[in-house]
């Protein structure tokens, strides 16, 4: 069933989350919302905007040492939702500057965009939505050591997601281990391979009067991250006006298409990048005892330590998205302070 790729799915949209105290004396950092363009995304199927919106965050020292260098966290938004959404999600400024208040050294922290015509790229690489894999981990990386005073290490570079994001965070994490060197993987859907069946007839029939692009956002919210996901993972630039293809068809699901989805799971192409994972400073795992995704989150957790790969995993209290603010600032960024290497020359 769908539910198997995006289990309580309704929880992944945009929601009210619990917002920690102000810290006393916390100091402001700076905002600049800024477009990043993606080559990696130019002549997407979908026509996805390629100058994306990030928003970095600029400690409250940026200004003011011209001459000093920081390590940078890129966090990945989850799907339905984009950069912006999402920083009212976590709560962001005040956690980073509560997080700093409360000693985790500065750092810059980069949220880029990836929301698309279904909703969501899925962080991945698709000529129908746009190389969001790479885009993320090059045109993203690049752009902000450009123009940034950064420590362009990837041992000073961090990369964390919730959601569709935690999906995106372990994805990217695992394929692209020369760039980032901590990794922080919050209650990550998406993880399984789909089962087979059964198809569900009244999602199939919404699909179906799908004539055009812009017709899903009528969708309601299953059918719609089945095109997003679709469209990332089972591209067809021969099959127009949506250029993907759907896991059944005619009421029978399709197993070369089930193929492609499972492709694309992070429980099942994990052990390609054990040697990758291994070269990780620190890899963190959480996830509430309230979500639906915590069994496949125990999962990966499980993986990881089959392969002796050391990792901290915490089931805490709450739902998929109740305490996501305060995980940001006393749990994620305080990790990062922690292994981040925050000096020139680090090895």
């Amino acid at each position: 069933m769908w539910v198997s790729v995006f289990l309580c799915a309704p929880l992944l949209a945009q929601v009210q989350t619990e917002l920690p105290p102000v810290v006393p004396g916390a100091k402001p950092v700076t905002v600049d919302h800024i477009k990043i363009h993606g080559k990696f995304l130019e002549g997407n199927l979908e026509g996805n905007a390629v100058d994306r919106d990030v928003f970095v965050f600029l400690p409250p020292s940026y200004a003011k040492e011209k001459h000093r260098r920081y390590p940078v966290v890129y966090a990945l938004h989850g799907y339905s939702i984009g950069a912006e959404q999402w920083t009212h999600e976590i709560h962001v400024p005040q956690t980073i500057e509560g997080a700093f208040a409360q000693g985790a050294k500065e750092m810059i922290v980069v949220l880029p965009d990836s929301k698309t015509v279904h909703n969501g790229s899925m962080y991945s690489s698709s000529v129908t939505t746009g190389d969001f894999e790479n885009y993320i981990a090059h045109d993203v990386v690049a752009y902000i050591d450009a123009h940034y005073r950064t420590l362009p290490n990837r041992l000073s570079r961090g990369l964390v997601g919730h959601s569709m994001g935690g999906y995106g965070a372990a994805r990217i994490g695992m394929k692209h281990a020369e760039l980032f060197g901590s990794l922080y993987i919050m209650s990550p859907c998406c993880l399984s391979a789909r089962p087979a069946g059964p198809v569900n007839p009244e999602i199939e029939k919404a699909l179906e009067a799908v004539k055009a692009p812009e017709d899903s956002a009528k969708l309601q919210f299953f059918a719609r991250a089945q095109l997003a996901s679709a469209a990332a993972w089972s591209p067809d630039p021969k099959n127009p006006p949506l250029y993907l293809d759907l896991p059944f068809k005619d009421g029978v699901m399709q197993p070369d298409i089930l193929a492609k989805w499972a492709a694309n799971a992070p429980l099942a192409f994990i052990d390609q990048y054990i040697g990758n994972l291994r070269q990780y400073r620190a890899i963190a795992i959480d996830v509430g005892d309230q979500d639906g995704l915590r069994a496949d989150t125990e999962k990966l957790h499980g993986v990881l330590d089959k392969y002796g790969i050391a990792n901290s995993f915490e089931i805490y209290h709450g739902t998929h998205t109740s305490a996501v603010a305060d995980r940001f600032q006393n749990h994620v960024l305080p990790f990062f302070n922690k292994n981040l290497c925050f000096q020139a020359g680090c090895r």
